[in-house]
């Protein structure tokens, strides 16, 4: 009874703002909806685990989680609340499909602003037809268009996040570290500021991750961790020379149909970079060759990494302590955005 009657004031939470986003309640309205159809289905974990017709598979794994939990919590730092305790199938591939557009001329994202999240560049649906529709109407006013099934997402920490299903698809290293990384969001937000929203949880990734492997005896997985890392390094390092010539080419004193030329040559060449790099690495092009590539796939692309070197120093500077490390994060997140960004530039050249 307390977890329906919790899922009540949840259900008018949502309804509420959904209400109050004037112009947008189509929009809030599917995201309140969604949200609360995946908490309906949510279970608690040590429940789950002690059911004896809990397939062991699905046991093993929701341990898996309940380790990796109190490890955040005793050797991380991050927020002991009830986020990932319970457990929720929800029965598709994805739970999110993000929407991302950027200009036919410009590499720099669409912003959606909304009243928890603050602006960010990409606009999330729980159903995949409603975020083919809203790329669609996008791609009719003129914008380039990406769209990508996400399998977690974060409330940060506005409401108890369950691990889902979507998830347990991945394996130990990965599953552990979105958890890391979506905990990171908990402890540290700034509205308007995906960059370094994105960056800051990716370097808490990257630390608790080796930490966890290592602690549980499992170092020859950091290697494969590193290498996964230093694949998506070389890639992204492909982009960003992508990036630089589109930069080029969008400022230059030409018309629009050399211009549009020009980026298809390039994009077509990042591709087959792309799909070279990825055939020498043996890895899989899934997410890096999943759709067109064009500014907005671009821009998709770069949100995770364009500040980790900055927290990687920070990160040295701290002699790898995570206690002071989230707290030299918070100082400079209480900076103004140029001081930030200023800030930020100076790590990431020591």
């Amino acid at each position: 009874m307390r977890r329906r009657d919790g899922n009540f004031r949840l259900a008018k939470v949502l309804l509420l703002l959904a209400l109050s986003a004037p112009g947008s309640g189509c929009y809030y309205m599917q995201a309140a909806t969604g949200h609360w159809e995946v908490m309906r289905k949510s279970e608690p974990i040590t429940e789950l685990i002690g059911e004896a017709d809990t397939p062991q598979e699905l046991a093993d794994r929701l341990r898996l989680v309940q380790a990796a939990r109190r490890f955040s919590i005793e050797e991380l730092g991050l927020p002991d609340n009830d986020s990932y305790r319970n457990y929720a199938d929800i029965e598709r591939d994805f739970v999110v499909w993000n929407v991302f557009a950027a200009p036919e001329f410009s590499l720099e994202p669409r912003q959606w602003c909304f009243p928890v999240a603050g602006c960010v560049s990409y606009r999330g649906y729980f159903s995949r037809d409603a975020a083919m529709r809203e790329s669609e109407r996008l791609a009719e006013d003129g914008y380039d268009v990406a769209l990508g099934g996400v399998s977690a997402y974060s409330t940060l920490g506005k409401f108890s996040d369950p691990v889902l299903s979507s998830m347990l698809r991945w394996d130990d290293i990965q599953l552990v570290g979105v958890l890391f990384h979506e905990l990171a969001h908990q402890v540290l937000y700034i509205k308007g500021d995906s960059g370094f929203n994105e960056s800051f949880a990716t370097a808490v990734e990257e630390f608790g991750l080796e930490r966890w492997l290592r602690t549980n005896g499992r170092s020859e997985d950091i290697e494969v961790y590193r290498q996964r890392r230093q694949v998506r390094q070389d890639l992204m390092a492909l982009v960003a020379d992508a990036r630089a010539d589109l930069r080029a080419y969008f400022g230059a004193p030409m018309n629009d149909d050399e211009k549009r030329r020009l980026k298809s040559a390039r994009l077509e060449r990042l591709a087959a970079d792309i799909s070279a790099e990825l055939a020498r690495s043996g890895r899989e092009s899934s997410f890096w060759l999943s759709g067109e590539l064009n500014n907005a796939r671009l821009a998709s692309m770069t949100l995770y990494e364009g500040r980790l070197p900055s927290f990687r120093s920070l990160l040295a500077q701290c002699e790898r302590d995570i206690r002071c490390f989230l707290a030299r994060a918070k100082t400079l997140s209480q900076l103004e955005t140029a001081e930030r960004n200023a800030s930020l530039d100076a790590l990431a050249g020591s």
